[in-house]
């Protein structure tokens, strides 16, 4: 495969020629490198006629046939994989060795979606465990919704795809993908890894553009069955009020919290919270935002740590191998960031490292003590690389200050104390606790979702297949008996 420096709409297996495009710039130092279509709402409703007509070859797939070219797809990422990351790299400023990885767990995604291909099978009823049910017994299966709207979002611009395209298809579905309308390239990219690997015209169809024009045409469309989105909290809203009865999925991100026991050994996994914190600029809706601590001696301790480590970090280009942090995807975002940290140290905050703008877009790793519950580092997602500490004086009251915030997505706890543990799985209230280590973790067969204001559903495979299927059942009589 050959990236290609010019993207019309991909409907029906191929590209097709489009009305309108713009000039795709690198977020790093701003240097052009694509063009791409912006879709009109009439070449939507074309996509979305595309994928409704070809419902019906989607669903009368066989098991072993979605799988066979599931798995094709993510040989042929696989084969390209340098492609893919030079790629993602290129076009949302993710260092090149974060993109590698985003492009093996793509593969592993598409791997999990051609294994649940083959389990998505139903169950037998006893229906005559029922008076009326003697002579009679049924069973259920699951089948296709038919036509999702997947929309996704730039910080993943392949992965988060292939968590869209990879259970949809594998239910017997059909697609239509909005891809951010600043990181489209990788969804082009994974539609013809898809073809090539013999998916069939019409199952896979992509439309980029600006969310603000095509988005809600295409979440009303009445040819739509589900709408699959991750965004922004503001815009899931917005989709979920205006999707009338379609099922929607929401991801709509976090401000991930990290309580450290004073019975932890939270120091041996200063890497962990490096990543957690830095990786991809903060640009991850489950970015550690938060520490809080039990005490302030701890609380020193973490900020000293994370702050020597953090002003360490290598900035660079992103296609540079070396790089560890590179910039914020939009300058707003730098100043964004920017304005809320200048708020938090109006709220009394100390920076121990950081806080302030280097380069095109760059915000420097940022380590901030004495977080407190006014500051809105506290309560909302920052989406940038700031870490912010506490001392909450006790373990309680660090799982309470913890849950002082709208989202729910992931939540971490580091302890010793199984008890402790299995507290913070109680009280927290997240869609996930991970304990000893930080709440970036996710491997892509997991469930994962949030609660609150961070969303509706469940990703991962086997879970967004669920989502992206309906439970039949099928009774029948037995004459005679």
């Amino acid at each position: 495969m050959q990236r290609p420096t010019r993207f019309d709409l991909w409907i029906g297996g191929r590209l097709v020629a489009a009305q309108r495009h713009v000039e795709l710039a690198a977020p790093w130092d701003g240097r052009p490198f694509a063009t791409v279509a912006q879709a009109t709402v009439g070449e939507v409703e074309r996509a979305i006629a595309t994928a409704a007509a070809a419902r019906p070859a989607a669903a009368a797939k066989s098991a072993y046939e979605r799988f066979a070219f599931l798995r094709g797809a993510a040989e042929r990422v696989g084969a390209n994989h340098a492609l893919f990351a030079e790629t993602i790299a290129l076009e949302s400023g993710k260092p090149l060795r974060e993109a590698k990885v985003e492009v093996d767990r793509a593969i592993q995604t598409l791997e999990f979606s051609a294994e649940e291909a083959k389990r998505l099978h139903g169950e037998t009823l006893c229906l005559d465990a029922h008076p009326a049910g003697k002579g009679r017994f049924g069973y259920t299966r699951r089948v296709p919704r038919g036509v999702i709207a997947c929309i996704t979002p730039f910080n993943f611009p392949l992965n988060l795809v292939a968590h869209k395209i990879g259970p949809a298809l594998a239910a017997g579905n059909t697609v239509v993908v909005k891809p951010a309308e600043e990181t489209p390239c990788s969804a082009f990219l994974l539609a013809q890894a898809l073809a090539d690997a013999g998916c069939p015209d019409g199952f896979v169809n992509v439309v980029p553009g600006q969310g603000v024009e095509i988005g809600e045409p295409l979440a009303q469309h009445p040819d739509i069955a589900m709408v699959s989105f991750t965004g922004s909290r503001a815009v899931g809203i917005r989709l979920r009020a205006i999707a009338g009865l379609k099922p929607v999925t929401l991801e709509l991100g976090g401000n991930a919290p990290v309580v450290i026991d004073d019975v932890s050994d939270w120091l041996e996994s200063l890497d962990r919270f490096v990543v957690g914190g830095f990786a991809h600029s903060g640009q991850v809706c489950i970015h550690l935002q938060r520490i809080y601590t039990t005490s302030a001696r701890a609380a020193d301790e973490v900020v000293e740590a994370l702050a020597a480590r953090a002003a360490k970090l290598k900035i660079g280009a992103p296609t540079d191998e070396a790089t560890e942090l590179t910039g914020l995807i939009r300058e707003r975002d730098v100043v964004r960031v920017a304005s809320w940290v200048d708020e938090a140290k109006s709220f009394g905050a100390r920076v121990a490292t950081g806080a302030a703008r280097q380069g095109r877009q760059t915000y420097l790793p940022t380590v901030l003590a004495g977080l407190s519950s006014e500051m809105r580092i506290a309560k909302e997602e920052l989406f940038g690389p700031v870490v912010s500490v506490a001392a909450a004086g006790s373990f309680e009251a660090a799982l309470a200050a913890a849950n002082q915030t709208r989202y729910g997505l992931q939540a971490s706890v580091f302890t010793r104390d199984l008890e402790r543990a299995l507290r913070a799985a109680d009280v927290l209230e997240v869609g996930g606790v991970i304990v000893n280590d930080v709440p970036l973790f996710r491997v892509d067969q997991m469930p994962y979702g949030g609660v609150k204001e961070s969303g509706l559903g469940r990703e991962g495979p086997r879970y967004a297949i669920e989502e992206m299927s309906e439970l039949k059942t099928v009774v029948i009589r037995r004459t005679g008996r």
